[in-house]
Formats: C-alpha cells, structure tokens, sequence
C-alpha cells in the first residue's frame, strides 16, 4: 500500500494512457464507424467500394468527390439506390461528415456492416487533393 501511496501519479498516468489508447475503439466499434479519404480510396480501389454523397442535390452539384453517387439523407431509409451485395463497404460523405455518420447508423439497420462515413467530408476531401466534380 506505501508503493501505491508513494507512486500514485505512475498509476494515475498508466490509466489515462490505456483510457487514451483503449477510448476511441471502444466509442467507435471495433470495426470503426470513420474512414481518412485515403483511407475511402483504399476501399474503392482494393475492395470495390461504393462512394455516396448523402448530401442534398444542390449541395451535390456544387462539389462533390469524383465517382460519388447522390443519394440524399432523407432518402437513405427507403432508397433502392444502393448496392445490392451488402458486404461491399459503402462510404457515405457529405460536406462536413457529420450527416454521413448519422448515415451509416441507418446503413447498419439495413444490414450494410460495412458501411463508413468519410472523416471530414468534402473539406477533407478536398484538402487531401482528391478529385472534386460539380454538375452542371
């Protein structure tokens, strides 16, 4: 007990860092809900991932990433504009990421375990240098 009272802080620092370590898994899954666009690229290209923009059509014609598909998040729920193979892994985007994550909860009710929101959205996107397309 004197070791413990003596050297506190070591035990109060080994809990903070496994709590640093060990958090963002346990708040996320263990399949993580966020991916870095670098990341996205690596799940289209190696796993032929399917990027989808859940951003409202005027957002979508404004910017969006190269090959994304608009699917708006209204319509997420009910749209048959998804991949059939539920496996695939499905990135949603849209501007700043946060209505993507809310998308995947809802993919992950229809049965897409592999679906994953774009951390950052097109911000991020676009600071990566990927490329951006608008319609016209």
């Amino acid at each position: 007990m004197t070791f413990f009272i003596a050297n506190w802080f070591l035990f109060a620092a080994a809990l903070i860092s496994g709590a640093l370590l060990f958090g963002p898994m346990l708040t996320r899954g263990a399949g993580g809900g966020r991916v870095s666009p670098g990341e996205a690229v690596n799940l289209i290209n190696r796993e032929k991932g399917v990027l989808i923009d859940v951003s409202e059509p005027v957002e979508y014609a404004a910017g969006h990433a190269g090959g994304a598909k608009n699917v708006p998040f209204g319509s997420l729920e009910s749209t048959a504009d998804l991949p059939k193979n539920k496996a695939v892994p499905v990135l949603l985007l849209c501007p700043t990421g946060a209505r993507a994550q809310r998308g995947v909860a809802l993919l992950h009710k229809r049965g897409y375990e592999n679906a994953k929101a774009v951390a950052g959205g097109i911000a991020a996107w676009r600071e990566a240098n990927l490329p951006i397309e608008r319609s016209t």
